[in-house]
């Protein structure tokens, strides 16, 4: 069997790629300070009982139009809520709130039991905000927000306001991860690959975009490529963006990704 490893690793082929982290943990502490003074902040909000089954949400000046909810990456496997607040600034320029989840990482859990959490999560945001709901990932994320269409996930009343969602750089078919060096903490199994694999879903009735940067590793342009084929929904190849600086566009209210999401 073909080792996928090299195929899958993002870091090594990014200029500077071990320093990315750590940029963007500085962005989002300084943001989130900004946002604590402006009393636009509610940190932590729980929507479980574990350590990580917390979330923060960022107010817009006034009424809340809606509801962005945006759900990281790292392989299921790193970082938390904390690394992207500074990601929320495009869609509260536009009005929306921003709800931020952390989750539980592998190998502690398993990604069937993220996938519960997150639903567990975008819930509990629909309670603290009214009106209509839109869903944005990145990497893992952008799997994660893709199987929150599955039918059953959410409530009936939940899934009902969800509007659009942006699955950025997702990983839609987790077969492929189960040759790679990265399984010896995931543990995906035949049976899990099926079932958390966004593109054995059927095609749902929400308006989907599939974001990935033009200069991502082929791996991630294949795997956006396989989820829009299998969904028919919209595929947006960003020109001059790799794995890490792809959702760079979030913190831009005036970006295409944003207007995309938005509208």
């Amino acid at each position: 069997m073909e080792d996928l490893s090299d195929a899958y690793d993002n870091i090594g082929y990014i200029p500077d790629g071990a320093t990315w982290p750590q940029r963007w943990a500085e962005a989002a502490e300084s943001f989130r300070e900004r946002k604590a003074v402006e009393g636009r902040m509610r940190p932590g909000l729980m929507y479980g009982h574990g350590p990580r089954e917390a979330m923060d949400l960022f107010l817009p000046r006034g009424i809340p139009e809606g509801l962005v909810i945006f759900v990281h990456g790292g392989y299921w496997m790193k970082f938390d809520r904390s690394y992207w607040s500074h990601l929320a600034e495009g869609a509260l320029a536009r009005h929306w709130a921003v709800a931020m989840p952390s989750y539980d990482l592998c190998p502690r859990v398993r990604i069937a039991d993220i996938t519960r959490q997150i639903a567990r999560a975008v819930t509990a945001a629909a309670h603290e905000v009214p009106g209509p709901i839109r869903l944005a990932g990145h990497s893992a994320g952008g799997h994660l927000v893709a199987r929150m269409l599955e039918p059953g996930m959410l409530p009936e009343e939940v899934a009902a306001r969800i509007e659009n969602v942006l699955s950025i750089s997702p990983v839609s078919d987790l077969r492929p991860l189960m040759q790679t060096g990265l399984n010896a903490e995931l543990n995906i199994d035949a049976e899990e690959a099926k079932a958390e694999s966004p593109v054995n879903m059927a095609a749902p009735k929400v308006p989907v975009t599939v974001w990935v940067g033009a200069d991502e590793r082929p791996a991630f342009l294949d795997q956006a490529r396989w989820l829009a084929e299998a969904w028919g929904c919209g595929h947006v190849v960003d020109e001059g963006r790799h794995h890490f600086d792809v959702v760079d566009a979030l913190a831009d209210g005036e970006s295409a990704m944003i207007k995309r999401l938005i509208g």
